[in-house]
């Protein structure tokens, strides 16, 4: 069997959340023996495609962007191509662009559409769009949810419920490297081991000037690992609260992040807004044993932490409650421990990307066993929605 993801960025470029994702699936999926195809956007095409942990990785030139959108005219040739080798194409949602291109190229083979978030931002631009993404959600063959949470909350997915699946995104602890023992000690002479961390993309609905407002007057000390479009703000906002107590490192080394989440004290992710529909690095923090502290925001995030069992859960936008959740964890280290040994049970139980990517082998197998609906079925029947 032969898949072809498609979404806007992918690895070697500065990856995301989806990215990481997208990663996860397509390596699992050629441990399994498939063949699998990613096709990415870049602005960098000097290395049109590339072998990456048994896959590749395609791009297509980056040519502009509207509205955080990104366009590409070289894209529609490159993606029929592939799509006309696969035996499973498998889109990534939101991507308006990826719409035009769906249509645009008469895809006619079994479709799997991961829905990571709904569209929250472009209020305005949405409703132009919305009936393009109507039609394009109604035409492909199966959709997928990556918590509970979020297919219960989402008035989108709400009406594609007849076709969804809930698949949680799941991670590879292998692929994570061990940090060496000099590492280690380098950020421990550093920070210590009652440190709260932060691992991210800067961006503004990550709720970090949350987390600087909690932590005024505390002295509980934190690292935020990772850069953003939001970064430069929130060092003068730490600035104008003189915040000796926060560190902020930019981007590091994977094996400086795994370090620092071996000896941090407990996670933090103040996520404020339903852009964050997961968090693939609080999952991290899970599987590495750490309590965590998190909003709720009716997504994936509160699916991963659960209240009183794997850490604390606070209203959104609270930096009092999230403030409170922070010194109870530092004033009740046993709880914190018991809190850290129950996510990493339950990234155990739920959250593996063995388990994830055995699911998705076994849906595209389901498509590819029972024919899609044509064309003209799928239409009718989201016409009547």
């Amino acid at each position: 069997m032969r898949v072809l993801h498609f979404y806007k960025t992918y690895i070697p470029d500065p990856p995301g959340g989806i990215a990481q994702v997208i990663n996860q699936l397509a390596r699992g999926t050629a441990q399994h023996g498939h063949a699998v195809d990613v096709l990415s956007l870049s602005r960098d095409t000097f290395e049109k495609s590339i072998e990456l942990d048994n896959h590749t990785a395609h791009r297509a030139r980056l040519d502009f962007e509207v509205a955080s959108t990104g366009f590409s005219f070289s894209v529609m040739g490159k993606f029929a191509a592939l799509a006309r080798t696969a035996d499973v194409i498998h889109y990534h949602f939101p991507w308006p662009f990826l719409d035009v291109v769906h249509f645009a190229t008469r895809v006619s083979k079994p479709t799997v559409l991961t829905y990571h978030s709904d569209i929250l931002r472009q209020r305005t631009l949405l409703k132009l769009y919305r009936p393009l993404m109507m039609r394009f959600l109604g035409s492909v063959d199966r959709i997928v949810a990556t918590s509970p949470n979020y297919l219960a909350t989402s008035d989108v997915l709400d009406k594609f419920r007849d076709k969804t699946d809930v698949i949680p995104i799941g991670i590879d602890r292998s692929t994570y490297p061990e940090p060496s023992a000099e590492l280690l000690a380098f950020w421990r002479r550093r920070f210590g081991d009652r440190f709260f961390l932060f691992v991210g993309v800067l961006r503004y609905y990550k709720g970090l000037h949350i987390l600087l407002d909690a932590i005024q007057g505390t002295g509980l000390p934190v690292v935020i690992v990772g850069s953003g479009p939001v970064e430069q703000e929130l060092r003068k906002h730490a600035a104008r609260l003189n915040l000796a107590n926060v560190h902020f490192l930019g981007l590091i080394s994977d094996e400086d992040k795994v370090a620092l989440i071996k000896l941090c004290f407990a996670f933090v992710f103040p996520s404020h807004l339903r852009s964050e529909a997961f968090g693939v690095s609080l999952l991290e923090g899970a599987m590495f044993g750490k309590p965590m502290i998190s909003s709720e925001i009716g997504t994936g995030t509160t699916f991963v932490n659960i209240h009183g069992e794997t850490g604390i859960v606070v209203p959104p936008d609270d930096a009092d409650a999230f403030r409170r959740a922070m010194i109870f964890l530092a004033e009740n280290p046993a709880d914190a421990r018991r809190m850290g040994e129950n996510a990493e049970r339950r990234y155990e139980r739920l959250f593996r990307a063995e388990q994830m990517v055995s699911r998705h082998i076994d849906l595209y197998y389901r498509l590819l066993t029972d024919p899609p609906r044509d064309q003209d079925s799928r239409l009718r029947s989201i016409a009547s929605r």
